[in-house]
């Protein structure tokens, strides 16, 4: 990778610098990024994130009562398999809020502590080939049987209503479905940090974590897009950031100023050490955030990383200089597979 990325790189992006994907700007950066001598030093997890779904929840204090109630069978009548849990438990559990008997126990609370098992260790280890988001499962517990219970009983006496409850079931499965991606292995690329529609391209004068002139490209996800997000990049979490708010729709560019949200900053694993930022922003009816991250962790481009639920806005932050950007504003794309831009730089070597 070259030290100093070509000067005059000419990005275009539609609607950059505005909100409604009108017209299209072409910008040229002149700042030179030269390789980071040193790595971001990483802060600690503010007070304020709890656990993994810091926003809580109906569906999430449920989940933990039933933990509860879970923790106190196994104890009193699997005791031989706790006790041979806790044998291949890997790490401190210092920082969950209850006891941890098996891999479930860390659902909420995985950016808390770096208590683990290993995978073949792991007797939930196959939850993650299901192709709905486990983030979601206690949702589809907890809406999905009475709605299919409904569905049921109406099918049998009132047939002609069965198909709303049962619409509505099939809406839910399809929320919260998690389908394989293919991540793009070739260097220098963004991919998408989530499924939906490119609603915004605007040029950040200089964003304060970036350090640089940057782009933000935000994404709208509807009701009928995959909510899980995914790491644009191979990345070092540095930093988050949780901000309780409103719940102004995700169309509306003010959401990103006034909606709960997730602010996550990251730093580039390649050599130049680029700043990055994603932002998972609640929407009118999402309100509930989840994201496993901590400051530390080290992701790989694409891995999965949380999720938003019903509704919402991701927003992309990173340095323009070197940068192609690949989409334009009313684009649909997918996460974790579309590339979103390229630096030029990084794909030459």
């Amino acid at each position: 990778m070259s030290n100093s990325p070509a000067s005059s790189t000419q990005v275009t992006a539609s609607s950059v610098g505005g909100t409604n994907g009108v017209g299209s700007v072409d910008i040229r950066a002149d700042v030179d990024l030269p390789i980071a001598s040193e790595p971001l030093a990483v802060d600690p997890l503010p007070e304020n994130i709890r656990s993994t779904q810091p926003g809580g929840g109906f569906c999430y204090s449920v989940e933990l009562a039933w933990g509860r109630l879970r923790r106190w069978y196994l104890k009193t009548f699997q005791r031989q398999y706790v006790r041979r849990m806790r044998e291949l438990r890997r790490g401190d559990p210092t920082g969950v809020p209850h006891e941890v008997l098996d891999p479930r126990d860390l659902k909420f609370f995985k950016n808390q502590t770096d208590c683990h098992w290993q995978r073949a260790d792991d007797p939930f280890e196959g939850r993650d080939r299901l192709r709905f988001a486990r983030w979601g499962m206690a949702e589809l517990q907890i809406i999905g049987w009475p709605l299919l219970a409904v569905t049921g009983t109406l099918a049998m006496s009132y047939w002609y209503l069965a198909p709303l409850p049962g619409a509505l079931l099939g809406l839910v499965l399809y929320f919260f479905r998690d389908p394989p991606r293919r991540v793009p292995q070739s260097a220098g690329l963004l991919i998408a940090p989530a499924d939906g529609k490119v609603v915004e391209i605007a040029h950040v004068n200089d964003d304060p974590f970036v350090g640089a002139p940057a782009v933000r490209i935000a994404i709208f996800l509807s009701l009928l897009n995959v909510h899980v997000n995914r790491a644009p990049c191979a990345a070092r979490v540095t930093r988050l950031i949780y901000a309780r708010g409103r719940f102004i729709s995700a169309l509306n560019p003010e959401c990103a100023l006034k909606n709960e949200n997730m602010w996550i900053g990251l730093e580039d694993r390649s050599p130049s050490r680029r700043r990055f930022t994603v932002r998972q922003i609640a929407g009118a009816v999402a309100r509930r955030i989840v994201c496993d991250l901590r400051p530390g962790t080290i992701i790989d481009r694409g891995e999965k990383f949380g999720m938003i639920k019903f509704g919402s806005r991701t927003e992309l932050v990173f340095p323009i200089d070197g940068l192609v950007i690949e989409v334009k504003v009313g684009q649909n794309i997918k996460g974790g597979q579309d590339v979103i831009a390229r630096y030029t730089a990084d794909s030459d070597h």
